[in-house]
């Protein structure tokens, strides 16, 4: 499976929402009492649905069903402007009652068709092993010479900065939004 650059990047974002969400302090599981903390921010989330869809999609955690996996592989290979409508997408996945209400509100938004396809994009992943780095570009680029440890090394580090400088945006617009600034 191939995954574009777009998914790549928000892939280890939403493992990273995901991994907030799970344990509080003191190491104890409370994603399922934070999830629906969350839920019930819907009319605060979709003011971040473009900016940071990772922080929005968690919402979404477990309320997929995907009938047809390779509609969800093949579209995780797309770039974020050239997602299928979601009718289109909607007929290769369910969603959970719950999940369906939810839908319906982010729907009406301007932003919410290709939202909903980023949410069922990364869901989708999250339900699935992750691959290591290594094998993702060597999928990516089939003709790279195994010699290039240096530059792949380099773009890894590359990657790395840009995801703490958006998590790092991320956390100074939470803090402007009136939100607490979270310890890593």
């Amino acid at each position: 499976m191939t995954i574009s650059p777009f998914f790549l990047e928000l892939r280890s974002a939403y493992q990273s929402e995901m991994d907030d969400l799970t344990f509080d302090s003191e190491g104890r599981d409370v994603l399922r009492q934070r999830l629906v903390e969350k839920r019930q921010e819907l009319g605060f989330l979709l003011k971040m649905m473009e900016l940071s869809p990772e922080m929005v999609a968690v919402i979404f955690h477990q309320g997929f069903r995907f009938k047809r996996p390779a509609v969800l592989d093949h579209m995780l290979s797309l770039e974020s402007d050239e997602f299928p409508d979601w009718d289109t997408l909607s007929d290769a996945l369910t969603l959970t009652p719950w999940a369906q209400d939810l839908a319906m509100v982010i729907l009406t938004q301007p932003m919410g068709e290709w939202f909903m396809a980023v949410a069922a994009g990364l869901e989708y992943m999250y339900s699935k092993p992750n691959p290591s780095k290594s094998t993702l570009s060597d999928d990516e680029d089939g003709d790279e010479d195994d010699g290039d440890d240096a530059d792949r090394d380099e773009a890894d580090s590359e990657e790395d900065a840009e995801d703490r400088a958006r998590e790092e945006a991320g956390a100074d617009w939470m803090v402007e939004q009136g939100f607490d600034r979270k310890d890593r």
